[in-house]
């Protein structure tokens, strides 16, 4: 789904859209994934949100088609990674939510390459980053992501300063809206100074941003459907913005003029 098809899915409400904010090979296409398969076990759903519909299951087959068992064939095996395209904005995957008082809820995810981001995050106004920007407006949710196996390689020192950047721009950016801190391939160990820094990079200029793991391996004694269930409820929670209409007594007999006039 492109940008030209957001007045479709508008025509009933504004749709909640959430966009996953990370480097390249991070994890961004594997968490969408993830949603799917977990979705398609009826484990994202409640009783205060069911699933409806979907103007974009082929777009999601897509993405999950990889980390599915096909039998007869080689095992599953991580997303592709997203291309960079010449593309001004991120292809979107749709999800709805009947609630129970009958109300729906679209959900749009953006799915948009690495490089977008890391363009973005060294210079806001590069002409390789309009993407970047395009989510940065529009997003009402941001994931963050923190990709635990390139934070405890050989590169991690690289990883970390990428991360710190793409960070600072996307706190800058959020403005005030959702952003969460992703772990992915939690099952990977890294070291507790690092993730301290990287901590660091969102509590300097942020307060209260939530954190999750995910992995599509099990941790221990947690499935690795349990993040990716607990990461789609709090995007689930997010609310649509409401308008603030003026409480000051005005005069005259037109209260619409209290928003004045231009």
């Amino acid at each position: 789904m492109g940008e030209s098809d957001l007045n479709f899915i508008s025509g009933r409400g504004k749709p909640i859209t959430v966009g996953i904010v990370g480097p390249e090979s991070s994890g961004k296409t594997t968490v969408l994934a993830a949603f799917y398969l977990v979705l398609g076990r009826g484990n994202l759903t409640s009783e205060d949100s069911l699933f409806s519909s979907s103007y974009t299951l082929a777009g999601w087959e897509a993405v999950a088609n990889n980390l599915r068992w096909k039998p007869g064939q080689q095992a599953p095996h991580f997303p592709p990674h997203t291309t960079s395209r010449a593309a001004r904005a991120p292809g979107m995957l749709h999800l709805a939510f009947r609630r129970q008082d009958g109300s729906l809820r679209d959900l749009l995810f953006a799915d948009a390459p690495g490089e977008w981001f890391q363009k973005w995050s060294v210079n806001q106004q590069s002409s390789e980053a309009e993407g970047a920007r395009w989510i940065a407006k529009h997003a009402d949710v941001t994931l963050l992501i923190a990709d635990r196996q390139a934070l405890a390689g050989p590169v991690k020192g690289t990883a970390r300063n990428e991360f710190q950047l793409l960070a600072q721009r996307a706190v800058a950016e959020s403005q005030g809206r959702r952003l969460a801190l992703v772990w992915t391939k939690g099952d990977v160990e890294v070291a507790p100074a690092m993730e301290a820094q990287i901590r660091k990079a969102l509590g300097s200029t942020a307060s209260n941003v939530p954190e999750f793991t995910v992995s599509v391996f099990k941790r221990g004694e947690v499935e690795a459907a349990e993040g990716f269930q607990k990461l789609f409820s709090w995007i689930l929670e997010t609310k649509r913005l409401g308008v603030q209409l003026p409480t000051s007594e005005v005069a005259g007999h037109d209260p619409l003029f209290r928003y004045g006039r231009r």
